[in-house]
């Protein structure tokens, strides 16, 4: 089914309606599910228990009839239990191969820190490789496959901390708060009462065609170059005047930072209605996007310096380009 250019945000915001049926006061986090969805990434979600982090993406796989899996990330999790063995038939004398949860479209990784490194990496390889090999056979994961990992910010103990080069395979990592007193007193009005029922609004076949589309979003070169700035700004600060940042950056953003950028800039364009990209875009999204690729030092650490303060003060300094190729907008605009 082709869904006309009409329909296209019409439909994008008909899914986060639905979700908002069910879920209070996350509007921030749902929009980077679906603009994760659209660029193909996968998100890190930071919160304490109780915030909805699961609802939220089970509701999502209803509103897209798509599949939903849920692991629970614990201390004694096998890599075999997440992306599956093959097993022993006593009956026929043969093996057959069993596919773990990561065969899904929607996988929510709870708590991803609670389970040891090698739990960890192969859950990492599926998100990038987007199969996996068992028994000398490759398997293909289904698509769209998103993969939201959380991770409680108030427990240590019986953790394992993703290393940093492991976290910046995830597109965004997305900080999520209580909700604020109204919020709070609807959330319990929903859920002690009868909550509305989640109708479907996209089909996997039709989220696939959106996805098509997002990807041929126009990104103007002097974005493209903007969000490059902003990368080797977090390397080499003083660069761009910001030498006093420099004792609390250990290690800046990678390359994947300014890939991610921009792509997930283009989804944002495109589930606000628009084919082209923007610098608000950019700037939007910039924070979700970088805050988990910086690795501070002990000094910014002791003197309670985070990554988003540092990187307000780059987007404060740091200009974004005033103008994008006016003859491309204006051509979409008479079409």
């Amino acid at each position: 089914m082709n869904i006309d250019g009409e329909q296209k945000q019409e439909k994008l915001q008909q899914v986060l309606y639905e979700i908002k049926k069910v879920i209070v006061g996350q509007d921030h986090l749902l929009e980077r599910v679906v603009i994760a969805l659209l660029a193909q990434g996968h998100l890190l979600v930071e919160g304490v228990p109780g915030l909805a982090k699961t609802l939220t993406i089970k509701t999502l796989a209803q509103a897209l009839q798509c599949k939903f899996r849920r692991v629970q990330f614990t201390p004694d999790l096998l890599p075999a239990d997440l992306v599956g063995t093959r097993i022993f038939n006593q009956k026929t004398g043969e093996f057959t191969t069993w596919l773990g949860p990561v065969f899904t479209n929607l996988l929510l990784a709870d708590e991803i820190n609670r389970s040891p490194a090698k739990v960890q990496s192969a859950l990492l390889e599926v998100m990038q490789e987007r199969q996996v090999s068992i028994g000398g056979e490759t398997f293909k994961v289904e698509e769209p496959f998103l993969v939201m990992a959380t991770q409680n910010p108030i427990e240590t103990e019986g953790t394992y901390p993703l290393p940093e080069a492991q976290v910046d395979r995830f597109m965004m990592k997305v900080v999520i708060d209580y909700p604020n007193e109204m919020e709070e007193f609807v959330i319990v009005e929903r859920m002690t009462g009868k909550l509305d029922k989640v109708q479907p609004v996209l089909t996997v076949s039709e989220l696939l065609e959106l996805r098509k589309e997002a990807e041929q979003v126009f990104t103007d070169p002097a974005l493209m170059e903007y969000a490059v700035k902003l990368t080797i700004a977090t390397r080499d600060p003083e660069r761009f005047g910001l030498g006093d940042l420099k004792p609390y950056i250990t290690y800046g953003a990678s390359p994947r930072s300014s890939i991610n950028l921009v792509l997930a800039a283009r989804a944002l364009a495109f589930l606000r209605g628009r084919s082209w990209v923007i610098p608000q875009d950019l700037v939007d999204i910039a924070l979700d996007v970088m805050r988990h690729r910086l690795v501070l030092s002990y000094e910014a650490l002791a003197e309670g310096v985070t990554s988003d303060m540092i990187l307000k003060r780059i987007l404060e300094t740091i200009a974004p380009p005033r103008e994008v190729l006016k003859s491309h907008v204006e051509a979409t605009y008479k079409s």
